[in-house]
């Protein structure tokens, strides 16, 4: 009787290879597969994407100076110190602008007790003229009032006289009564003429002290003279002041010091660099864009900023301004091409990038190179 063959499994050897066989293809359409997604996502951003790799973050270096020459006496800062606004940098020595304020401190005070003893002097001239006229108007006033008593009086005794005279040449009357009303007639005249006098010696008083009075005028003008210096003097004041003031450096605002260009000991000029500072919190993004591919970065387009020193990190920014001139229009040697031979070259325009939101203070600094990208057609 025939037995029929009976199956074998496969060897494990044999199953090893024939799954070898089916890894490899599928190995290999996996790879295809990665490759052409690399390639559609290389050609996708290549075709949506704008890249600028001329670009880096740039801010308002702001280089401060001395406006006085001077010693250089005290630095207080390096170069990578913050320092807050209002805080000290640099001092140079004040010591002779400090001894001429004290000199123009003490001629202000001089003239000051000069204008308190002028305005005493005054005082003292008005009460005195002002009490001599009144004590003048006074006397007239009683000369004046004794004068036509003292009239009266030398009508009667001329009128005494005259009898007298009269009784004496007809023998009725006496030599006493003749002297007596003749002596009378005498005293009665010297009282009119001393009334007179007590009149014009009352008037010439007035005279004098209003006379004296016109001292005020002349006080006066030495008063006011004493404004005009006094304002000169002030202003030499707060000149000197101000060199003072400007003898200490102080920072403009909360910021970084990025170089030094003295050091203490040294003589400053006026106008001559001493420090170059700027503001971590007011970074932005610089780049020189291909005339070519400007037009994807207008006024307001949204872009991303990768920082080479931080990788991994992408930063927002929208585009601030584009320059209104290519930046070979600013260089040193221009290419006027008199000999005629032109090879055309792409140019670049500047355009600034604002980033919203600011990055924290410190983290971007200036120079630090970064590539921009836009989106075709935003």
């Amino acid at each position: 009787m025939d037995v029929g063959t009976t199956s074998r499994p496969a060897p494990p050897a044999r199953q090893r290879s024939i799954g070898r066989h089916l890894l490899r293809p599928l190995a290999l359409g996996a790879l295809v597969l990665a490759l052409l997604a690399g390639a559609g996502w290389y050609i996708h951003r290549f075709v949506t994407l704008v890249f600028v790799d001329d670009a880096r973050i740039a801010a308002d270096m702001i280089t401060t100076a001395s406006r006085v020459p001077g010693w250089v006496a005290e630095v207080r800062v390096i170069a990578g110190d913050q320092a807050s606004a209002g805080a000290m940098l640099v001092r140079i020595d004040s010591r002779e602008q400090e001894l001429s304020l004290a000199e123009l401190e003490a001629r202000l005070g001089s003239l000051d007790a000069r204008r308190r003893e002028l305005e005493a002097r005054v005082a003292m001239v008005d009460l005195q003229t002002s009490s001599q006229q009144a004590g003048s108007r006074a006397k007239l006033e009683v000369s004046r009032a004794a004068l036509p008593s003292a009239e009266a009086e030398r009508i009667y005794a001329e009128a005494e006289f005259g009898r007298a005279m009269q009784l004496m040449n007809t023998g009725s009357g006496t030599r006493q009564r003749y002297d007596q009303a003749r002596s009378g007639l005498d005293t009665a005249r010297q009282k009119v003429l001393g009334a007179i006098a007590e009149i014009q010696n009352a008037e010439a008083q007035i005279a004098a002290a209003t006379a004296a009075r016109e001292e005020l005028k002349v006080l006066a003008r030495q008063l006011e003279s004493l404004d005009p210096q006094a304002r000169e003097l002030a202003a030499q004041r707060d000149r000197v002041a101000l060199d003072i003031r400007d003898r200490t450096i102080r920072m403009p605002f909360d910021g970084m010091v990025d170089r030094v260009f003295i050091d203490p000991g040294e003589y400053v000029a006026a106008g001559q660099r001493v420090m170059m500072l700027h503001d971590p919190a007011r970074v932005r993004v610089e780049a020189n864009v291909r005339e070519t591919q400007i037009r994807h970065f207008r006024p307001g387009t949204p872009v991303r900023v990768a920082v080479d020193a931080l990788p991994g990190r992408v930063f927002e920014g929208v585009v601030d301004r584009v320059g209104g001139a290519a930046t070979s229009e600013f260089a040193l040697l221009p290419s006027p091409n008199p000999s005629g031979n032109f090879t055309k070259i792409t140019q670049r325009l500047p355009i600034r990038i604002a980033l919203r939101p600011p990055p924290e203070p410190g983290l971007l600094r200036p120079g630090m190179m970064v590539q921009v990208e836009a989106t075709v057609g935003d």
